[in-house]
């Protein structure tokens, strides 16, 4: 059962080939809550989840279920925290089970052979995810769709309380955009999960989102929800782009305008 304790973050910074691109990062997510995080190309968004998965080097804090994660070992941390990256390895003419019972690695012994439960688990979450008579099909001869169905299913084999997802959609289009984005929020009211997503799409990053934080050359300008964010004045300055922002509830909607570009300035101070 997922704890109600909030997942907090507290200065985190990572550095790569000499540069910050995560600079003093401070976030707070309810439990059960979805952030979105937006940002331009480069924003270091990407690293930020990597940073929390521990899958690259970081300082600073990140507590969750009471415990600073950056102090947990791997193996603990791995059974707290999953993550679906931009860019999988899938390695050639593996199975789709195969593939999923992978997200078992953290529980299992010296031996590393999944059990009866492990399987049972992953036909389970098969089941959740209409992948179950795809178990022997080899995933990297799956659909864009059901490939981006079977990362997640390893995803959520590994019994995660955190589930961090870096451009889920990037490589879908909008009928296979819109249903792995549906999967993952009902698997996170189902089972109680705290998402982190990194967004290119902001209109997708408004309509899953519980909450929003903009990253800007490694830091945070603007966080809290959609509406208090996405705003012609901040696309413009941060994005340089020429759009019309419609605002429907807690959901926000944006239009491209004709016309020529403009030039954005990340390093405004001026972000609406």
């Amino acid at each position: 059962m997922a704890s109600y304790e909030p997942l907090n973050i507290q200065g985190l910074e990572v550095e790569l080939g000499g540069k910050k691109v995560v600079n003093n990062v401070s976030l707070s997510v309810n439990s059960g809550d979805w952030l979105s995080i937006i940002g331009p190309n480069g924003s270091g968004k990407s690293s930020l989840l990597r940073a929390i998965a521990g899958i690259i080097s970081a300082q600073g804090k990140v507590h969750f279920q009471g415990a600073d994660l950056m102090q947990t070992e791997p193996r603990t941390r791995a059974q707290i925290v999953s993550i679906v990256p931009q860019i999988p390895v899938v390695p050639p003419r593996v199975r789709v089970i195969d593939y999923i019972l992978l997200g078992r690695t953290p529980y299992l012994g010296r031996g590393f052979q999944p059990t009866q439960e492990d399987t049972s688990l992953a036909l389970s979450v098969m089941e959740d995810l209409d992948l179950h008579d795809m178990a022997d099909r080899f995933v990297t001869e799956m659909s864009g769709g059901e490939r981006q169905r079977v990362i997640i299913a390893r995803s959520l084999v590994q019994q995660p309380n955190l589930l961090l997802l870096d451009e889920p959609t990037a490589a879908l289009d909008m009928g296979h955009q819109q249903e792995v984005l549906e999967l993952v929020d009902r698997q996170r009211k189902r089972l109680g999960l705290t998402v982190l997503s990194a967004f290119h799409d902001l209109t997708l990053a408004s309509q899953y989102g519980t909450s929003m934080a903009l990253l800007v050359n490694g830091k945070v300008t603007k966080s809290g929800f959609a509406h208090e964010i996405l705003t012609e004045t901040t696309l413009k300055n941060i994005y340089g782009a020429n759009v019309s922002v419609h605002n429907e509830g807690d959901r926000v909607s944006i239009v491209p305008k004709r016309g020529n570009r403009l030039k954005g300035n990340s390093n405004s101070n001026d972000i609406g």
